[in-house]
């Protein structure tokens, strides 16, 4: 039945929906006229938002580059490879490669929604060239995983209320991650769709006519060359101790970082994680050299569109104009169905503003006032926020970009499969959000 029903959503996305970077620039002009329109704002005003916001995700731009080349050159290394291959050698079908790569994919976002990004698409990869399966699908589970990211361990809107100083302290004080990530509600919500992901993933699977099955060899990642040792320098690039001894530098940090400081795991620690191991286990800088260039041809999408979406998110914050939606949700709700609202509204803003703690910070004015005076829990309505970010985020192709690069996939081919499963998870975040 899944199958039959994903057919017309596949075909109608694989006709209709262009290249992200076409998205984004629809997204700008919709965005200017709905700030001019139903905010009363000049066109000057608007410009200068946008002209003002376009460079504020740099930082952020960086990061997400370093998650997919680090990423990528750490599955390109000999020792991943093997071990990739060797966890794909578990499914034996079509079938179990879907559910395999779902599991993989939710437990690695539980953990943190960077490693789970660049560890889904890397396996879907390994399962791809193991098991003839509709491969489209196959990334698209592996990206489905990511909707259970701000349940998790790294989601930023409970880790930010937990967190003493936060901006909102003075209103709704500390609220510990017992009543949030921990909370019965969000742990009943996750074991369920720890359960449902893979099956519906699974009967999405096209029958073998209509499946799109990749040759193993066009996913092999090209094998690393040593050049002969006739300089000095060559023997620099071609230095096993060089690159192990860096590398352990790296990792000797993060048992500093983790086991002396106490740190806890965030994107430049991934990052860091993920480049060190590269760094020790491709042994010399050579062959790290060779995976690098394979990796950064990938990031054209994030260069450019990374900008663009700093943009809108100004405007959208700047005039207003993610308030007034968010106040809309707002007025027609009541204690019981706030958190339901409160997710719906966050799914809707995330569209435009694809940042968990930027929308936090914009919706938190209006969600928790709202919360207090209709008598409303404010850790489920601050979770509520934090799963609508995380919905949406299955048809927004700012974080599939990631995704698409490694896999060398468009987003028309995965977002067919990704907008049944925005449906069917929509339901069920909306009920636990309501009712447990």
């Amino acid at each position: 039945m899944l199958n039959r029903a994903s057919r017309p959503l596949v075909k109608l996305v694989d006709k209709y929906l262009p290249d992200p970077y076409i998205f984004v620039l629809l997204l700008t002009l919709l965005v200017f006229a709905a700030a001019m329109l139903g905010q009363q704002k000049t066109p000057v005003e608007v410009l200068g938002y946008w002209g003002s916001g376009f460079w504020n995700l740099l930082s952020f731009s960086m990061q997400m580059l370093l998650v997919l080349v680090a990423g990528f050159m750490l599955a390109s290394s000999p020792p991943v490879k093997k071990l990739l291959d060797a966890t794909a050698s578990l499914a034996r079908s079509a079938p179990q490669a879907i559910i395999l790569v779902t599991l993989v994919s939710l437990a690695a976002s539980w953990l943190n929604w960077g490693f789970g990004l660049v560890v889904g698409a890397l396996f879907a990869k390994a399962l791809a060239r193991r098991v003839k399966v509709d491969y489209r699908l196959l990334v698209a589970s592996a990206y489905s995983g990511f909707v259970v990211w701000h349940g998790g361990l790294a989601g930023s809107v409970p880790l930010t209320v937990a967190t003493p100083g936060h901006f909102a302290e003075a209103q709704i004080g500390i609220i510990p991650t017992s009543e949030t990530i921990f909370a019965g509600f969000n742990l009943l919500l996750l074991a369920l769709l720890f359960i449902i992901m893979p099956l519906v993933n699974r009967f999405m699977l096209p029958d073998d006519k209509e499946s799109v099955i990749v040759d193993p060899a066009l996913l092999e990642d090209a094998a690393p060359t040593q050049s002969e040792n006739k300089r000095p320098a060559d023997y620099l690039e071609n230095s096993r101790i060089l690159g192990i001894l860096v590398g352990l530098c790296g990792l000797g940090y993060l048992g500093y970082w983790f086991f002396v400081q106490g740190g806890s795991l965030n994107l430049n620690i991934v990052n860091f994680l993920f480049l060190f191991l590269a760094i020790t286990l491709h042994q010399t800088p050579r062959s790290l050299l060779v995976s690098l260039n394979e990796a950064i041809k990938g990031g054209a999408g994030i260069v450019i569109q990374f900008p663009f979406y700093a943009g809108i998110m100004a405007v959208m914050v700047q005039s207003g104009l993610a308030q007034s939606i968010s106040s809309g949700f707002v007025a027609i709700a009541s204690a019981e169905s706030l958190p339901f609202w409160s997710f719906i509204s966050a799914g809707v803003v995330n569209i435009f503003v694809p940042s968990g703690g930027g929308q936090w910070a914009v919706q938190a004015p209006i969600m928790l006032p709202a919360a207090e005076a209709l008598g409303a829990d404010v850790a489920r309505v601050a979770m509520a926020v934090a799963w609508g970010d995380a919905w949406t985020n299955l048809i927004q192709p700012f974080w599939a970009l990631p995704v698409l690069a490694i896999a060398g996939l468009k987003a028309r081919d995965i977002m067919g499969f990704c907008l049944m499963q925005l449906l069917i998870t929509g339901v069920v975040i909306s009920v636990a959000l309501s009712w447990f």
